[in-house]
């Protein structure tokens, strides 16, 4: 062990200084950090139409309970109302994220299991482009020749 504390030392030394200078781990030093409307473009635009469509909820919801209580001959009551909004808001929100929640994980779940509504078995789909092949009038077994020998020039291409 050197002077310095060691090789491990100075690598994780040289890792310290070169975070501190360039960011994340994974941010290269070769590609500087995009600016911020370029790296959260997807989060800002989400963002954006969330609070387009919470307006939106609200002025509806605003117009709604106004209606009702002109229908009742009584002027429009905020006390009453920002309690009601929160509610509905997370009423609705309760039910979408259910929704979409079982939608993800639901149709993972089947995938995964292998279920016969997420996808065709191999099989299946090898005997569809075999009939295919036989109806054009070609040797479906020599494209599995054809194969078999492609699979094999790329495994030398890249073994040397």
């Amino acid at each position: 062990m050197g002077p310095g504390g060691g090789p491990a030392l100075a690598a994780w030394r040289a890792r310290a200084t070169w975070r501190a200078k360039w960011g994340p781990w994974w941010v290269s030093q070769h590609h500087p950090r995009p600016s911020f409307f370029t790296a959260y473009s997807f989060a800002i635009v989400t963002g954006a139409l969330f609070l387009l469509s919470w307006v939106g909820q609200f002025v509806f919801q605003l117009i709604e309970v106004r209606n009702d209580a002109a229908q009742h001959g009584s002027a429009l009551d905020w006390v009453q109302f920002w309690p009601q909004f929160p509610s509905s808001t997370f009423e609705n929100w309760q039910s979408e994220f259910l929704q979409l929640v079982w939608q993800a994980v639901g149709l993972a779940l089947f995938f995964f299991w292998g279920s016969s509504q997420s996808r065709e078995g191999n099989e299946r789909v090898e005997a569809k482009l075999d009939a295919l092949l036989k109806q054009q009038g070609l040797d479906p077994t020599e494209f599995e020749i054809q194969e078999v020998r492609e699979s094999e020039k790329e495994v030398r291409g890249t073994a040397s």
